[in-house]
């Protein structure tokens, strides 16, 4: 789903947001689910949630009775989100970190700069996208977090030649 819309790009400036949206993965959720799984309160979950709900983010998907009410499930409404703005992407960002920070076993990353002509470029890219469509989503199996990118650094020292800052080592980052 492309992010286009003043609502969404507004609901998506707050990292709890993003987190939800994460937390959400692929199977529903109530807001005592989420805020146990966030470590927050229920109304501050429900407030984050209208406000996804109303820029259409997520969506409603089902009730279960509790004692003395109905609970609201949610899901995401879409299964990928894509944005250009890179006031949204950094605040994505701080939310991924978060995420990755609390991860269970440690997380596997790895941050490295390349060389690669245009179509070299364009050929990784669509291996990528690939990959994140193959992703397994098998019911009743543990859920992982899927970082996947390539993206060309605006100019500057790390990218001016052999040799310089941002090199070709990989580096890996941890939680």
């Amino acid at each position: 789903m492309p992010i286009s819309s003043p609502a969404q790009f507004k609901a998506l400036g707050h990292p709890m947001r993003h987190r939800l949206l994460f937390a959400l993965g692929q199977e529903p959720a109530t807001v005592s689910q989420l805020a146990a799984a966030l470590g927050s309160n229920k109304g501050n979950i429900a407030h984050h949630l209208k406000v996804l709900a109303d820029a259409g983010l997520v969506r409603p998907a089902g009730t279960r009775q509790v004692r003395g009410g109905t609970e609201q499930y949610y899901s995401r409404a879409a299964r990928k989100l894509s944005f250009g703005d890179a006031s949204t992407t950094e605040v994505a960002f701080r939310a991924l970190a978060a995420e990755i920070a609390a991860a269970e076993p440690d997380p596997f990353l790895v941050l490295r700069s390349i060389r690669l002509s245009p179509a070299r470029a364009k050929q990784l890219a669509d291996t990528l996208r690939e990959l994140s469509e193959q992703a397994g989503d098998g019911p009743g199996q543990p859920r992982y977090g899927m970082v996947l990118g390539l993206y060309r650094p605006a100019a500057g020292p790390s990218s001016t030649g052999p040799g310089k800052a941002g090199g070709t080592d990989p580096v890996p980052v941890t939680g």
